[in-house]
């Protein structure tokens, strides 16, 4: 019986789309002055009819349920309460159905975490060299006599040297007090495997005999970022060096104003 009923729907709007279509295809060619209010009245009317029908076919077949009446709130603060707590539903929606829904929503919309890469590129504001100490920040090491005993590399900051390399120049340096040390270093590097799986090359692994030689090796390169533990070094080149990271243990006083803090170079390349 609904069906039929429909049907019957469906067949008076095509018929309506075929008396309106005959009549706006002998109203075009008149001009707007010589329409009358019986041509553009009648238009109107079936327009609306059109509306009328399509809103009936849209409205759920099956009767629908009188939600009874909420009781008006007995104060303005209960009200409020009434209001924050009430669960928005829509008709002819279960409340499961709902929930899948917001689900869905919730997790299109939940932000994407960037990448370890894409995290470096954004700390680095767009730097294009870097130069980085080795002691305490490379190496467990934070002594230039601790090199002359053992080096020993800290492997969780490998995958982060790995994406400095792949967007910047990078050159490692340090302090050592014979040659000795210099090849352990070489040694300790390689079997890390800084110098395969990386873009860096033992060129830019420099040496020197005292804190001011490291000084002037990163004045001479004028890199983007300097990388260093020691705050006077950091001064130091503050006003030549755009960027700089201080790696410290303990949270301390921006040794300069352009100058970052963070107590390892994998905590400062953390999620943003």
């Amino acid at each position: 019986m609904a069906e039929s009923s429909k049907e019957e729907v469906v067949q008076l709007i095509k018929r309506f789309g075929a008396y309106l279509t005959v009549k706006m295809s002998s109203l075009f060619p008149i001009s707007l002055h010589n329409l009358n209010s019986r041509s553009i009245g009648a238009i109107a009317g079936f327009a609306v009819a059109i509306v009328f029908t399509w809103r009936l076919l849209r409205s759920p077949s099956g009767p629908q349920r009188r939600q009874p009446k909420r009781q008006a709130p007995a104060s303005s603060s209960s009200g409020v309460s009434s209001n924050s707590n009430a669960t928005l539903t829509t008709p002819g929606v279960s409340s499961s159905e709902d929930s899948r829904t917001q689900n869905v929503v919730d997790e299109f919309f939940q932000p994407v975490k960037p990448t370890l890469g894409q995290v470096v590129q954004q700390k680095l504001i767009e730097g294009r060299k870097v130069t980085c100490r080795l002691l305490g920040v490379i190496l467990e090491e934070s002594t230039p006599e601790e090199l002359q005993k053992h080096v020993t590399v800290r492997y969780s900051v490998l995958e982060v040297l790995l994406e400095i390399t792949k967007f910047c120049d990078l050159y490692l340096m340090e302090t050592v007090l014979d040659d000795e040390s210099e090849k352990k270093v070489l040694v300790a590097l390689e079997d890390a495997g800084i110098f395969t799986s990386g873009g860096l090359a033992k060129d830019k692994v420099l040496f020197c005999s005292t804190e001011n030689g490291r000084t002037s090796f990163v004045r001479q390169l004028e890199p983007d970022w300097h990388i260093d533990t020691n705050p006077d070094i950091i001064f130091q080149l503050s006003r030549f060096i755009k960027y700089q990271l201080h790696i410290s243990p303990t949270r301390t006083e921006r040794a300069a104003s352009n100058a970052f803090n963070s107590p390892s170079l994998e905590q400062f390349f953390g999620p943003v």
